[in-house]
């Protein structure tokens, strides 16, 4: 049998796809949507996606001993832009707020040790954490993995037991700062549902198409 000169493969197959502009949101989001992960919680080293690359890289060792309690990382094809800090604005009935100018985070839940970031999955969001760094909206989706057998049957926040969901709080609201630090500079206003979480994630795909349509994303 012949064999396939690879080079007359689709582009796809032949080259990785960015992270955040390459790979889908998923036909049914915001229900369902695929998420690449960043941060596992054993990592003591904080990743982050290179933006201009599309690599994972290292953005810092950990300052202090707090783990990220979930899997971390960012929805592809969306911009936290002006519509997210705008209904940040609303919801919070904060002022002068702007959107941190980055994709979407997202927190995913699992039973499963997931050893290892730089990982496509796929998610069902339950909710979120309206988190405001400075005067940045910085949400955080809470989602659990697809088919997990323990968070998977969870649809809504209120069906996560609180003390998971107060881990993620502590953790957001005292990674940036050191142990004697009385007053951080992130805060927490509200801990919001799934609806709430899906009206984010529509906001901040419609500031991504504001953002990068121009460019062919």
């Amino acid at each position: 049998m012949e064999k396939k000169n690879p080079l007359s493969l689709p582009k796809h197959m032949l080259y990785r796809s960015h992270p955040w502009h390459g790979m889908p949101l998923g036909d049914k989001a915001p229900e369902s949507v695929n998420c690449y992960i960043e941060i596992v919680p054993t990592d003591t080293v904080k990743y982050e996606l290179d933006k201009e690359t599309g690599i994972l890289k290292i953005d810092r060792p950990q300052k202090y001993s707090s783990l990220c309690p979930s899997l971390y990382g960012l929805l592809p094809k969306t911009y936290c832009g002006t519509l997210t800090a705008q209904y940040c604005m609303q919801k919070s009935g904060l002022k002068n707020i702007r959107g941190d100018e980055d994709p979407l985070d997202i927190c995913v839940l699992t039973e499963r040790a997931i050893p290892r970031g730089d990982i496509l999955l796929h998610a069902h969001p339950i909710g979120g954490l309206r988190m405001i760094d400075g005067n940045e909206a910085d949400d955080k989706i809470i989602a659990v993995l697809q088919g997990d057998y323990v968070y998977g049957k969870f649809r809504d926040i209120g069906e996560c037991p609180e003390n998971i969901v107060e881990r993620l709080r502590h953790y957001f609201l005292t990674y940036k700062d050191s142990p004697d630090k009385k007053q951080g500079r992130v805060q927490i206003t509200h801990t919001y549902g799934r609806q709430e979480a899906f009206e984010v994630i529509r906001l901040a795909q419609q500031d991504y198409l504001d953002k990068f349509s121009s460019y062919g994303h």
